[in-house]
């Protein structure tokens, strides 16, 4: 491998001219370079765009004093980039919404050091997207060997690529990655004109839920501004960032974000923010912060991130989290809203299950047996769960409800 201008031989079964490049920070990598990868793969999403990876590390989010060393491995032909991916020495599992703990657990009771592992994902953010850029099938095997090849050179414990696109999965599986399911909740636009027809493609029960709850929201006082792009101002980001903040220190933590980040994402990614307030009595109470990309095309996608609320009233985290979002997504006709990481709830305002994937590799041969066997129950689990879910759709059947 090569770390700045220092070059080592690849690997037999990869392009003899290949050079693989390691760098420590991602504003290392020319951002033209990047995005131009990022924007051939099977499931780019926004937050895998340089300036938002870039934004983490500079912001002091992700970076080795919170236990994200960046170690972004390039793939080079000549002067051109060919492959890239962001990867990460990791020294815990915050963070990272595929739950590694009790493996982490097992090595120590084996007397053996779980971390520093090797994670390939977006900080903070379990959105589906393409990990591996890569101009085509060999680049990016040629990529994820490289990956494996640095675990092996700093001994370290694993690789796990989180939240993976098909193409990505398709390399892990060619080399014998094991491959693991989680379950995630998605509304996908079936071309609604407005969201009373999206209510009427609902069963009975759900309808009047949702009816219920968004009129304890408006009989409370609450109306709610939307701002998008270039109209969300600091001071709209600084109210936001108060939410942010509060939500995530009533559960005793710190955010991961720093408040610097999101000034890089009014600089630098404008147009991929919306922001849904709250407001009462002429007082912001509440937000929700949604990323949206492809917006005016076929392919647009919102993806609900961020929430915080400075008073509490009922039912105001559903309205201000999925209804207004999806009344947004209709008129916009936006194809997809994806709703976070877990949350068997989202059912009941009409997400449903979708199956994620990660892949995972581990250098020692009996723990790795040992993975395999776990995650072959585990997916029988996941399929089953998949089934049970089915069986609950909120949407209506062909008879009358």
């Amino acid at each position: 491998m090569e770390t700045g201008t220092q070059s080592t031989e690849n690997s037999a079964k990869q392009r003899s001219d290949y050079v693989i490049r390691i760098f420590d920070s991602p504003q290392e990598i020319a951002p033209s370079s990047w995005d131009y990868l990022w924007a051939q793969q099977d499931t780019p999403s926004p937050f895998m765009q340089h300036a938002y990876l870039a934004a983490l590390h500079s912001s002091g989010s992700a970076s080795p004093d919170t236990g994200w060393s960046p170690q972004f491995i390039t793939v080079w032909s000549g002067d051109i980039l060919v492959a890239a991916c962001p990867l990460y020495l990791k020294t815990h599992s915050y963070g990272e919404y595929v739950f590694d703990w009790a493996w982490a657990k097992a090595y120590d009771d084996h007397g053996l050091n779980y971390y520093p592992k090797a994670l390939s994902a977006v900080p903070f953010t379990p959105v589906p997207g393409s990990r591996l850029l890569a101009v085509d099938s060999q680049a990016r095997l040629a990529l994820l060997n490289a990956c494996i090849a640095l675990c092996k050179n700093q001994q370290l414990s694993s690789l796990h690529l989180l939240f993976t696109s098909p193409a990505d999965r398709q390399a892990c599986e060619s080399i014998g990655l094991l491959q693991r399911q989680t379950v995630q909740f998605h509304w996908n636009n079936s071309g609604f004109t407005s969201f009373e027809e999206f209510l009427a493609s609902l069963n009975q029960e759900k309808r009047k839920k949702i009816k219920q709850e968004r009129r304890r929201v408006a009989e409370a006082g609450v109306t709610f501004r939307i701002l998008q792009g270039a109209e969300i101002q600091g001071q709209d980001w600084d109210f936001f960032y108060q939410c942010y903040e509060r939500t995530y220190l009533e559960h005793g933590n710190a955010p991961y974000l720093t408040r610097e980040f999101f000034a890089h994402m009014q600089r630098d990614m404008p147009d991929n923010w919306l922001l849904f307030i709250a407001v009462k009595h002429q007082r912001p109470i509440a937000c929700s912060l949604i990323a949206v990309q492809g917006l005016n095309t076929p392919q647009a996608v919102a993806y609900g991130r961020y929430w915080g609320a400075l008073e509490r009233l009922d039912c105001l985290h559903f309205e201000a989290c999925y209804y207004q979002p999806l009344q947004w997504c209709i008129a916009q006709g936006v194809g997809r809203f994806e709703g976070g990481a877990q949350g068997e709830h989202k059912m009941a305002r009409a997400l449903m299950p979708v199956t994620t994937y990660s892949a995972h590799w581990l250098a020692h041969p009996a723990f790795s047996n040992a993975v395999a066997r776990f995650l072959d129950q585990e997916t029988t689990g996941v399929e089953g769960y998949m089934e049970h879910l089915s069986n609950r759709s909120p949407y209506r059947t062909n008879s009358p409800d």
